[in-house]
Formats: structure tokens, C-alpha cells, sequence
């Protein structure tokens, strides 16, 4: 009894860390977070597992191995949104590229912020799931020209995507209806991401045939395996991610 004691109060702690950002930028409706997370509050109390999946995480390996099941899909989701936030954050700190339109620098910020509350949100998630986290991923943005407005909107238009396509991939390897849930939410909000900035490289590209099929209408799907290959090109050494214990079906 104390245990699941010890577990409510944390995974309190978390929904606290997580709606705290949540506020201040007014942009995930409260009610469909708190009920999310809410699911993942009883899910982890009843879900002693979860801390034994963690429990297989090579932490000295030199690749970051985000583990299995449930949890290892929030952390890989939770590895691509600490991606998207780190290249976010870099745009916005050096000043944008040149020529930046007032529109863009909005549009540039906003998804900044976004990113950055995914990160926040899947952390605190995967806390109040009674597992730990993947560390802090560094990235490796040296093949982004940062000054160059198609470097950058290039650049953001592969990882949106990539997300996309991730969570797309994911989806059907996910067995908790709560984490299915979180994962429905924020991947609507990335095919937004991506759709803005297609149009903003080129008007009406945002259902283009590389990301949506165009006899079913349905957005294409990557596994996680294709993923990471994508992503961990924009991955440093000793941060690069292992999806090889995911659900492959």
C-alpha cells in the first residue's frame, strides 16, 4: 500500500511538472492532457513491470537503447520530441535564418514551444508510468546551414515528417488504450507542424504523394527501425537511439 502511495505522489509531481508549461503557453487543451495523463497515473500503479522493462536499458552501451513495450514506445517518441525541441531551440537562439519573415519567426517560435511541451509532457507521461526516462539526448546539427531559409525549413520539414510517420508507425504497436490516446493527440498536432511548414516551402504541398498515399488518402507510416535511421543521422555519438527491442507487429 505504500508503494502505490509512493507512485500516486510522484506521478502527482509529474502532472504538476507537465501542466505547468502546459499554462503558461495556453496551447494543449487542458481536459484531453489531464485525462491522458490521468490514464498513465493508473496505469503505472498497477503496472509494476514497467520498472523491470527499464531495468534492461544499456546505459553504458554508447547508444541509448529506449527499451521495450509501452514504455520503450514512449521513450522513442519521447527521444524524437527532445530531437524537434533541440533544433526548434536552435533556430530561435541564432536569431532565425537571414531574411526571416515576421510570419516565419511566429511560426518558427510556436512550433519551438510545442516541441518543447511534447518533450515535457512524454517526460513527465513516462514518470508517472513509474519508469525512467532516456537521458538527455545531444544532437548533432552540423549538417544544418542555420543561417540558410532552406536549410532550416528543409531541415524542419524532414523531422515533422519523420514525426508524423513515427507515430503513424507506432500506433499499432501500442497495446494501453492511455498511451494510444497520447499518442493520437500529439500526432495530430505534428501533421499540423508538417503541413505549415510544406506550404510555407511551397504552397499546397502538405498532401504531397511522399507523405500521403494517394489511393487510400491515409499519411504514410515509417517503422521505428526507419525512423531511427533518419534520426540518428541528427544524433551525436553515445546519443544515438536502439529500437531493436520495440514491438516490430
Amino acid at each position: 500500500m505504500s508503494h502505490i502511495s509512493h507512485k500516486s505522489s510522484e506521478a502527482e509531481n509529474a502532472q504538476e511538472e507537465v501542466l505547468v508549461p502546459l499554462q503558461r503557453r495556453a496551447f494543449l487543451r487542458y481536459s484531453g492532457a489531464s485525462v491522458a495523463l490521468g490514464g498513465l497515473v493508473l496505469s503505472g500503479c498497477t503496472d509494476d513491470r514497467l520498472n523491470d522493462i527499464f531495468k534492461q536499458v544499456d546505459r553504458n552501451s554508447g547508444v541509448v537503447n529506449v527499451g521495450s513495450g509501452d514504455v520503450g514506445i514512449l521513450n522513442y517518441a519521447y527521444a524524437l520530441e527532445q530531437l524537434e525541441a533541440a533544433f526548434y531551440a536552435k533556430v530561435t537562439q541564432e536569431q532565425y535564418y537571414l531574411n526571416a519573415t515576421r510570419a516565419e519567426r511566429i511560426i518558427l517560435k510556436d512550433l519551438a514551444d510545442h516541441e518543447k511541451i511534447h518533450s515535457d509532457f512524454l517526460y513527465a507521461a513516462i514518470k508517472a508510468a513509474g519508469a525512467i526516462p532516456i537521458k538527455k539526448l545531444t544532437p548533432d546539427f552540423s549538417s544544418v546551414n542555420f543561417a540558410s531559409r532552406a536549410s532550416v525549413l528543409g531541415t524542419a520539414k524532414a523531422f515533422e515528417d519523420l514525426g508524423v510517420a513515427a507515430y503513424n508507425g507506432a500506433g499499432k504497436l501500442i497495446s494501453n488504450p492511455a498511451y494510444l490516446t497520447i499518442a493520437g493527440k500529439i500526432v495530430s498536432v505534428e501533421a499540423r507542424h508538417a503541413a505549415l511548414i510544406r506550404d510555407l516551402l511551397q504552397n499546397g504541398t502538405f498532401v504531397g504523394p511522399d507523405v500521403v498515399d494517394l489511393n487510400t488518402g491515409l499519411e504514410k507510416s515509417k517503422s521505428p527501425a526507419e525512423v531511427a535511421a533518419v534520426a540518428n543521422t541528427f544524433l551525436a555519438q553515445g546519443s544515438k537511439i536502439d529500437v531493436s527491442s520495440l514491438p516490430k507487429d
